[in-house]
């Protein structure tokens, strides 16, 4: 049996146009602060950090997965400009609502229990949705000028997360593996 292993993380991906958007800005930093670093993913609300996964087993991940999402509820996000990190992080806020922290939350335990995983996040720092648009390579002084620009720069809108998604690293990047459907909820009433 082979026990060679991929790296996986889970998120949420936005949909088009917020999608598009993010990416626009992931260039815009390759482009003109020589940060590149956040490119190699898809735009993405981290749930649970990278994990090491046996490669001969992403069947059981997977299906450990579906499982789970089929039991939580899809989630209302709203997008509030942007945010850092300082020295070198920025990215575009979101709204923390307690729906969001407790799908983070629910996927966090389940990781936990069903498929040991321990580092669902960062540092063991709170939970702090947000979509990375540039960050370990944006040098310090690149970041203070960006930041500048971008502390009063706008970026709204929202969508109703109705998946979840398994990244795989593979070739140096991050891509979607697999998504997985929230259970269904009416936009109107989504918890805020």
């Amino acid at each position: 049996m082979s026990t060679e292993s991929d790296r996986y993380f889970i998120a949420i991906v936005p949909p088009s146009p917020y999608v598009e958007q993010a990416l626009e800005l992931k260039n815009h930093f390759k482009d003109n602060f020589q940060s590149k670093a956040s490119v190699n993913s898809p735009p993405h609300i981290t749930l649970h950090m990278p994990f090491e996964w046996t490669a001969s087993k992403v069947d059981k991940l997977v299906e450990a997965l579906h499982t789970f999402s089929s039991t939580v509820p899809s989630v209302k996000i709203d997008f509030n400009n942007f945010g850092c990190f300082a020295p070198r992080v920025i990215f575009i806020q979101i709204n923390p609502t307690q729906a969001l922290t407790d799908l983070q939350h629910q996927l966090r335990q389940f990781c936990k229990q069903k498929l040991g995983l321990l580092n669902a996040d960062y540092k063991d720092l709170p939970f702090h949705p947000h979509v990375t648009i540039a960050f370990r390579d944006l040098k310090k002084p690149a970041f203070t000028t960006a930041w500048e620009v971008f502390i009063d720069k706008k970026f709204e809108g929202g969508f109703l997360a109705d998946r979840i998604c398994l990244m795989k690293h593979e070739q140096g990047k991050w891509k979607v593996l697999k998504e997985f459907q929230l259970t269904p909820v009416n936009l109107a009433s989504a918890k805020s």
